[in-house]
């Protein structure tokens, strides 16, 4: 793992921006793809006797997830079933989950995920964090329209509901998908401006001015925050994640910061949440197995540029 972050810390964000979305996939599209003859195949697997799991994976984990979605269309024209549902009863466990995973699109994927973190008593802050600091305006907005469409609410009205103060403000802002992503023109005044407001807003002063740090992190763009964070160096004796740390605690420090690690480079953030994912022992066991929900979003997220 040392190995891997101290590789991934080098790399710079800076410029991929314009990059399209593929050029980050690791799950390309099958190149000898037929959805008919792939549905076939799952059907026959599904009906096999104690189910044929080998090939359900080989079909479903080599395909983008557009492929899936036509498959899965194919499945439902031939069978008159839905292959989510028929899958269901096929499989169990994790294989299940993370299966069934496969067949969403990456926006109602997050979706679900999000009105998961949401529902009954409590809220899983770190679900609902991940995913809204991490998303892009497009992103963000397909899961506006998904989160809609699946549960006929509004994803800002159940955030509203599920939290609140200043944390309740970020996941807002965030979560309304208005950043600035316009990145042709560099404003070294804006840059320099933006650094002492937050340190002014900040380190410097008793109390912290959260709105402004809001408006400053939310609003900006990914390349324009980088160069703020880096001269933000040259005026507080501290760099931004420790100024949030002393500035903030709870879940707003704990938004902050991944937000901030998001926005400095976010596949070594995606790589660190990754790795500590799958180091988490169960409680009481001492077994070295995590949970798969965790996982299972970060992989499926990060394989979502291939659609």
């Amino acid at each position: 793992m040392s190995t891997v972050h101290e590789i991934l810390s080098k790399l710079t964000l800076e410029g991929d921006h314009a990059l399209p979305p593929s050029a980050y996939a690791t799950v390309k599209a099958y190149g000898n793809f037929d959805a008919d003859r792939d549905a076939a195949a799952l059907e026959t697997a599904i009906k096999t006797k104690g189910v044929d799991e080998v090939t359900i994976v080989n079909i479903l984990t080599n395909r983008s997830n557009e492929q899936r979605q036509d498959i899965a269309f194919a499945y439902q024209r031939r069978t008159k079933k839905e292959l989510s549902a028929a899958l269901k009863s096929a499989l169990s466990g994790h294989l299940e989950t993370t299966i069934l995973g496969l067949l969403k699109t990456p926006a109602q994927y997050d979706a679900s995920e999000l009105k998961g973190s949401m529902k009954g008593l409590g809220t899983d802050e770190d679900t609902l964090i991940e995913i809204i600091c991490s998303r892009t305006n497009p992103e963000l907005n397909a899961i506006n329209r998904a989160y809609r469409e699946m549960y006929k609410t509004e994803l800002e009205k159940d955030i509203i509901s599920d939290t609140s103060g200043d944390f309740r403000k970020l996941m807002v802002a965030l979560a309304k998908g208005r950043r600035n992503e316009d990145a042709s023109v560099v404003d070294y005044e804006l840059i320099d401006q933006d650094a002492r407001d937050l340190y002014d807003a900040g380190v410097k002063r008793k109390g912290t001015d959260v709105p402004k740090w809001i408006n400053i992190m939310t609003e900006r763009s990914v390349p324009h925050l980088q160069k703020v964070f880096e001269r933000y160096k040259s005026y507080s004796p501290y760099d931004m994640l420790e100024s949030i740390k002393k500035e903030v605690k709870g879940d707003l420090e704990n938004a902050f910061v991944n937000l901030v690690q998001c926005i400095q480079n976010k596949q070594l953030y995606f790589a660190d949440r990754l790795y500590d994912s799958m180091k988490v022992k169960y409680p009481n066991t001492g077994q070295g197995h995590p949970p798969v929900q965790s996982p299972l979003r970060l992989i499926l997220f990060m394989s979502s540029p291939a659609q």
